[in-house]
């Protein structure tokens, strides 16, 4: 059976003398949404970018689905993220951005885009360039790159910014169903109300260091 957990393994990641992340290890469960909750500058995002390959760590190992990233692999091969901005072509429409960066994997056909930007509640043929886009509308594409090609662990780092209350209803159902269908999902957010009704398991993160939190 394959192996559809994340896991870090005594993880550091300093920045010139600062260390941002201190020897964390934890196991994330296979289909599960598993919280993290922190402020800024707690080392959330760092951690994130480590999973993803994005940055190198110091020291510690990561695994995503028993792929030790940086040795068997420079990124995870089933892995979709949101951290930060979601970067895109800002003259492009963001059905554009999608069908390029779909065009690269050639995992999903140009009908399945159409599809997945429906999903996350955005008009497949709308013309606007994303560079007009308002923070929500940016936020939902994003989460429409993160997820289109079907991926086994996602990584969304704050997905409700910018979203007013009817879409963190629409999007916390859209990762909810993800969760039912098996995905291994870590999720960062600011509001207390997105982790106490969506994650089975919730972590602090404090000054680098992970702490699993009791949500009983």
């Amino acid at each position: 059976m394959a192996d559809l957990s994340i896991r870090i393994e005594n993880l550091t990641k300093k920045f010139g003398k600062d260390t941002v992340l201190h020897g964390i290890t934890h196991e994330f469960e296979a289909g599960k949404i598993h919280g993290i909750v922190g402020n800024n500058g707690s080392g959330k995002t760092v951690m994130f970018k480590c999973i993803c390959g994005f940055l190198t760590a110091d020291g510690g190992r990561v695994f995503v689905g028993g792929e030790q990233i940086g040795k068997d692999a420079d990124f995870p091969s089933n892995l979709g993220a949101i951290i930060e901005t979601p970067g895109f072509i800002p003259q492009y429409s963001g059905r554009k951005n999608l069908e390029i960066l779909a065009s690269i994997n050639k995992k999903i056909s140009k009908k399945q885009v159409t599809e997945i930007i429906q999903n996350v509640g955005l008009d497949p043929n709308m013309k606007k360039a994303v560079s007009k886009y308002s923070l929500g509308m940016r936020q939902r594409l994003g989460l429409a790159q993160a997820i289109m090609e079907d991926p086994a662990f996602l990584i969304l780092d704050e997905p409700f910014n910018g979203l007013d209350k009817h879409g963190v209803a629409e999007i916390r159902e859209i990762i909810s169903g993800l969760r039912d269908k098996g995905k291994t999902i870590l999720l960062a957010s600011h509001n207390p109300e997105d982790i106490r009704i969506m994650c089975d398991t919730v972590c602090e993160m404090d000054s680098g260091y992970l702490k699993p939190l009791d949500i009983a």
